[in-house]
């Protein structure tokens, strides 16, 4: 906030910034403006002063000799023609004309002399003597009159053209050292708020952004945590399938071995010729054997469902089971044609 204590009160916002742009620029070029009025006011005015003083000089002159022809009058006539002079006159012969001289805007006063030859109403006054030296004092008095005329026009402009400069000048020092440098400490504070508010959004942006990157993260790691879940139930899905299609198959090779025994031991007993006691234990045999089938189907369930092997384990023990089933169904049919040949 530099410069806070001289500069206008206003609210930070872009709008204001915008304005105390546009008033800036304007008193910038309004200090211009002013400072060429005064140059321009400023060069008349020393052209007038100069003036004045080449006027006045003359003044002085033509005033010397206008008394020295009135002298010359008075001594010649032998008394005072000046009553006879204003009785004779009826007509002003000598007019002044007034007008308007622009300036930089200023509008100064301008004083023309004019000589009306029709009117001469004393041309008669000094006819019985001394007439020569009156129309001298005329024609003396009369650049005098014209002098006089001119000076006042030139004392009129020096006063206004004084009065002006004095003011454009106090105008053009409070633009420069007053508006501006107030207006341009408005700027660089409204510029300063508008920066730290700037800054404020980025961060407050920032933290939005990052707790949204904090959230996405959490929901893509809780779908993740469902993802795996989900594949590890289906997996456990998938190992209970296998075992019980695994538990299946090892049923099916066991009744196919116990169905082999049981006509293994039926031939052999054909053979033998064995009584009819031991027909009948041989027949009661299979019950406990469907016995052991469901306890060893428990005792594999509750294996199965304590510990879970692996895929590769399962593959090798149904190899195992299958090769053993062929080897078992091999010895069978060895034995059985060993019965037949015997």
């Amino acid at each position: 906030m530099s410069g806070a204590g001289n500069r206008e009160l206003v609210f930070p916002t872009r709008m204001t910034l915008g304005l105390m742009k546009g008033k800036l620029k304007g008193a910038q070029q309004g200090h211009s403006l002013l400072k060429r009025k005064s140059e321009a006011l400023t060069k008349r005015f020393r052209d007038i002063t100069q003036r004045i003083d080449e006027a006045k000089r003359k003044m002085g002159r033509v005033m010397q000799t206008a008394a020295f022809s009135l002298a010359e009058v008075q001594y010649a006539t032998g008394d005072n023609i000046s009553y006879q002079v204003q009785e004779s006159v009826q007509k002003a012969r000598f007019q002044i004309r007034a007008k308007q001289e622009n300036v930089s805007g200023v509008y100064l006063p301008a004083f023309e002399s004019h000589i009306n030859e029709d009117i001469n109403d004393f041309k008669m006054t000094g006819l019985g003597r001394g007439g020569q030296q009156v129309q001298k004092a005329k024609i003396v008095y009369t650049k005098a009159v014209e002098t006089l005329v001119e000076l006042a026009s030139l004392q009129t402009a020096f006063i206004i053209l004084d009065e002006v400069i004095k003011v454009t000048n106090r105008r053009v020092n409070a633009i420069e050292h007053v508006i501006i440098p107030r207006t341009e400490n408005t700027i660089s504070y409204i510029n300063s708020e508008l920066d730290e508010l700037d800054r404020e959004e980025f961060y407050r942006l920032k933290k939005v952004q990052e707790k949204k990157q904090i959230a996405v993260a959490a929901e893509e790691a809780e779908e993740l945590a469902k993802r795996q879940a989900a594949e590890g139930a289906l997996e456990d899905a998938e190992t209970e399938d296998v075992d019980d299609e695994l538990d299946d198959k090892v049923e099916d090779v066991e009744g196919a071995e116990e169905e082999e025994d049981e006509a293994v031991a039926e031939d052999a007993s054909d053979a033998a010729s064995v009584p009819a006691s031991a027909s009948a234990s041989a027949e009661a045999s299979p019950a406990p054997a469907g016995k052991k089938k469901k306890n060893k189907k428990k005792k594999k369930k509750a294996a199965s469902t304590a510990v879970q092997p692996s895929e590769s384990e399962i593959i090798e023990d149904v190899e195992k089971l299958a090769g053993g089933a062929a080897a078992g169904s091999e010895d069978v049919l060895q034995e059985n044609e060993d019965d037949i040949i015997f």
